[in-house]
């Protein structure tokens, strides 16, 4: 009997919706627990706890998991903390997966004398990332005293709790309502599958690869398009061409129409108008973007 595969991501938030969204995408059917924090692959041997982000890197360092979705923030965090405290750090990244983009950065009340990153010398810092804060300041010289708070970091100087903060920036809403300017950034996030470097069987490998070609084929599917055109036998060369990521089209004749052939190609990348424009002036016809639900390469 295959031993089955266990994965931890977030129990809530965007991160939570994404990484289970991710896991139907590559047609995986779960049956929920009554309080909804195990779900059981019914059609894939691969069942999902739901954790908290920063306990997903340490079930994996543990080998209770073999599998976790988590921001690289997170991962980072664990990770200098475990050299930190002298402990080996047991799990790794298999695939970047492209959601949950945002940054670690360094920021202070803008419009005072804090501008550079050196101007924070004997300075208080407040973050809910000590390890890699710290490890970041002694990277580049500067020696400042760091204070871990656990939220609302965003409110620390105004408070007089911290002279700048180090925290996670999205969007940039946030530093601008508090009148805040980043002044570095530290590391730049998104989330990642992570596998567990515990022992594994053959079988379970074997899932872990399986899992992962479905999870690029969906990456791939969603940064893809089918582009349908009718082209003028001349002009093969010169549409191809402008095709975005495309690689070899096919091509096949029109019935009763000798002096044009339809053409089909995958694009790797994304197809906007102003590729369509260009297509038409170059003697394309009848185009027609479709998306791509699955694809395997």
């Amino acid at each position: 009997m295959t031993k089955r595969l266990k994965i931890a991501i977030q129990s809530k938030g965007r991160l939570a919706e994404e990484s289970l969204d991710l896991l139907q995408a590559c047609g995986i059917k779960f049956r929920r627990s009554k309080d909804k924090l195990f779900w059981y692959g019914e059609n894939f041997p691969l069942d999902v706890i739901r954790l908290r982000d920063d306990d997903i890197p340490q079930v994996m360092n543990a080998g209770v998991c073999e599998l976790g979705i988590v921001g690289e923030n997170v991962a980072a965090e664990v990770r200098y903390e475990l050299e930190k405290l002298g402990k080996s750090v047991e799990f790794e990244l298999l695939e970047a997966l492209g959601f949950g983009r945002c940054r670690l950065s360094i920021a202070a009340p803008e419009g005072g004398v804090f501008e550079t990153l050196a101007s924070l010398n004997g300075k208080t810092i407040a973050t809910s990332y000590p390890y890699i804060l710290s490890a970041f300041l002694k990277d580049n010289d500067v020696q400042a005293n760091v204070v871990e708070l656990k939220g609302s970091v965003e409110i620390a100087p105004s408070l007089g709790v911290a002279d700048a903060i180090a925290d996670l920036v999205s969007t940039g809403s946030t530093l601008v309502a508090h009148r805040l300017a980043e002044l570095d950034v530290m590391l730049q996030s998104e989330a990642g599958l992570y596998q567990s470097m515990c022992e594994k069987t053959v079988e379970q490998q074997e899932l872990i690869d399986r899992l992962l070609l479905r999870i690029r084929g969906y990456q791939s599917a969603q940064a893809s398009k089918y582009v349908m055109l009718h082209a003028p036998k001349n002009k093969i060369d010169a549409i191809t061409a402008i095709l975005p990521g495309v690689e070899t089209p096919t091509l096949m004749n029109l019935e009763h129409d000798e002096e044009r052939v339809a053409l089909h190609a995958v694009c790797k990348e994304g197809v906007f108008w102003g590729h369509l424009e260009e297509l038409k002036e170059a003697g394309a016809s009848a185009i027609l973007v479709l998306p791509v639900e699955k694809m395997l390469g």
